[in-house]
């Protein structure tokens, strides 16, 4: 029987010692026609394994179901995994961070505020077990020790940066994830990851488990740091940040691929094993991306590129080619051969994050977006449910809603003039008889709006735009959070629902059947003008499977789907101003593209370029 253990020195593949050079790659932000040229690319730069968190609402969007078919068969990506060759790390949290929403941990756990987050409470714990009895399993069978390629499995994930609960409690709740694991026939090793500080790694783990350290620089010096928690074993930094993610409204973050490079060597030269963080970021497909809040709430751009290894539509970047050399020169790598694989690593040579070469093959193209159904008018189709009335301010949570939009309706008299309220989570489009008079947004502290002196109808289009997913704000709830004042009194009637933004295309595709909706067609070519708020459709001809980037200059802020997928948020506030488009998603002819639009756009018309656009820099 094949073996994985945990030895005094070193990881021991079947008794002879391993270095494990992994890398990230998340099978959740790469389209699962994509994962076997992903794999393939990891393997040819030199790693022998690939780490994937697996995120629990991913697959739990609502407490009774779980779903590990199509983007979520965790099962098929470890078997492609196996076919390239390669070994598999698996950290399914139950908390994973990532820049997730909610670092993974569903909405819907946190509906009752009674419920334990990261600590040792029954109903929290059951949850767990409930998840790990639908996942783990799966897993279990693709272990090494069952001629399968999982090595090792992850216990919690950088809980020592977590909370104030004492240590024995803290210890108590990691024992009991512990159990819970080994249940599922989970028999390889398990671990622990922390930050490479000595409080973080004394607080994060557990004496019988072995931990590992995250960084990204100071290679020597981090791995000492840990070799004082980690008396003996095998020294592993579990993510070597090699990037770094992007927020709405900052810069694009890269690292430099010499720095990288050395830091990589140093760490590879004291014998330590590695996992990049990331080797490929991928992208945050519909409404997955997560925030953080240290008293200003960032959301999470569409974009997960990473600055990685491997850009997010695929293409080899210059780190790339630094890293496989610097692997080179302490494992052995593979040859470069014709192979589709190689023939895209061989022309490597982008500067890292520019994704230059990216889409070669797909034309540009602009397509006239000339049918559109007003926001006012689009939303009623847009409901999940009837309107419920409620006596006081709901939040989201009450509407069960866990992700996504949702209306709130209700009158306004003439001298109510001002809406203020506590806080909103996270934004939320302000319309009064239809017409758009603001928008509060956590993001910049706007809790309050004026109003018109008159009395009307008040409608707030509320968009949760991620959860939080690292913090103390982990499991909180989303929508209005009361009370709701004006000027002259609280506002404590409210009808609301949840929207089913997900159905927009087919619900746009059936209310343009009704008269009146299509657009001025454009005369001599010539540009469509401004457009307002609303649901827009064009088609487009293009290749047959090849990678688009979506460009929306002159568009504000919404949601983009192309033949039905959602491709995930848009903003001019940047950096990111395209849209990756996966080529398993285009056909040769009848492409629809779809925006929902919250604000109004120059034109009405978008283009497709061969390459991203993910914004300034710091440098």
């Amino acid at each position: 029987m094949p073996t994985f253990d945990i030895g005094p020195e070193d990881f021991e593949l079947d008794g002879r010692p391993m270095q494990v050079v992994s890398g990230a790659l998340h099978y959740f932000r790469v389209h699962p026609d994509q994962w076997a040229d992903r794999i393939r690319k990891a393997r040819l730069m030199g790693l022998n394994t690939i780490e994937t968190y697996v995120p629990w609402n991913f697959h739990a969007p609502d407490p009774n179901v779980f779903d590990l078919t199509g983007r979520r068969d965790l099962a098929r990506f470890l078997d492609l995994v196996a076919a390239e060759g390669l070994y598999a790390i698996v950290r399914p949290g139950p908390y994973i961070c990532a820049e997730w929403d909610g670092g993974g941990l569903p909405g819907w756990l946190f509906a009752d505020p009674e419920v334990g987050v990261r600590r040792h409470e029954p109903r929290f714990l059951a949850a767990i077990g409930t998840y790990f009895a639908n996942l783990l399993p799966l897993v279990a069978e693709r272990q090494v020790t069952r001629g399968g390629p999982v090595l090792m499995v992850q216990v919690e994930n950088e809980y020592g940066a977590y909370g104030d609960d004492p240590l024995p409690e803290r210890q108590q709740y990691l024992r009991a994830l512990v159990d819970l694991t080994r249940e599922q026939g989970i028999d390889v090793p398990l671990f622990t990851c922390d930050q490479a500080d000595d409080e973080m790694l004394a607080r994060g783990g557990l004496p019988e488990l072995h931990k590992t350290a995250t960084f990204g620089s100071r290679s020597t010096e981090r791995l000492e740091i840990l070799r004082r928690h980690q008396a003996t074993g095998p020294l592993m930094c579990m993510e070597f940040w090699n990037g770094w993610f992007d927020s709405w409204g900052l810069e694009h973050h890269i690292a430099p691929a010499e720095a990288n490079a050395a830091d990589l060597d140093d760490l590879l030269a004291a014998g330590g094993s590695v996992n990049l963080y990331m080797f490929h970021g991928g992208t945050n497909f519909g409404l997955t991306s997560g925030a953080n809040d240290k008293g200003i709430y960032r959301p999470i751009a569409t974009s997960y590129d990473y600055d990685a290894p491997l850009a997010e539509d695929g293409t080899p970047t210059a780190k790339y080619r630094a890293m496989r050399e610097v692997i080179a020169r302490h494992l052995p790598v593979p040859e470069l051969d014709g192979s589709a694989g190689s023939g895209a690593v061989a022309g490597a040579g982008a500067e890292a994050g520019s994704g230059a070469e990216a889409g070669a093959g797909a034309p540009v193209l602009e397509v006239d977006l000339t049918a559109q159904v007003p926001l006012a008018h689009a939303l009623p189709s847009l409901l999940r449910e009837d309107l419920q009335v409620f006596t006081a301010t709901p939040t989201t949570d009450d509407l069960r809603l866990w992700s996504g939009f949702a209306v709130y309706r209700t009158r306004i008299r003439p001298d109510d003039l001002v809406l203020t309220l506590s806080e909103v989570r996270d934004r939320a489009v302000v319309l009064v008889d239809d017409e758009q008079v603001g928008v509060l947004d956590r993001g910049s502290h706007t809790f309050a709006v004026a109003l018109p002196a008159r009395a009307g109808d008040l409608t707030l289009l509320v968009e949760d735009q991620g959860r939080v997913n690292y913090g103390k704000r982990i499991g909180e709830p989303k929508g209005l959070i009361g009370p709701v004042r004006t000027a002259v009194r609280t506002i404590d009637d409210w009808e609301a629902a949840a929207l089913r933004v997900e159905d927009a295309p087919e619900l746009l595709r059936a209310a343009l059947d009704a008269p009146g909706r299509a657009l001025p067609s454009v005369p001599d070519g010539g540009v469509p003008g401004p457009v307002g708020a609303g649901l827009f459709r064009g088609t487009f001809d293009s290749v047959d499977g090849a990678d688009h980037f979506l460009r929306l200059d002159g568009w504000t802020k919404g949601l983009a789907w192309v033949n039905g997928e959602l491709l995930g948020r848009y903003w001019s506030l940047g950096p990111t101003h395209t849209l990756y488009v996966p080529g398993p998603l285009v056909r040769e002819s009848g492409n629809e593209l779809v925006l929902l639009e919250l604000h109004g756009a120059a034109a009405g018309r978008a283009s497709f370029v061969t390459r991203p656009d993910l914004g300034i820099t710091e440098q």
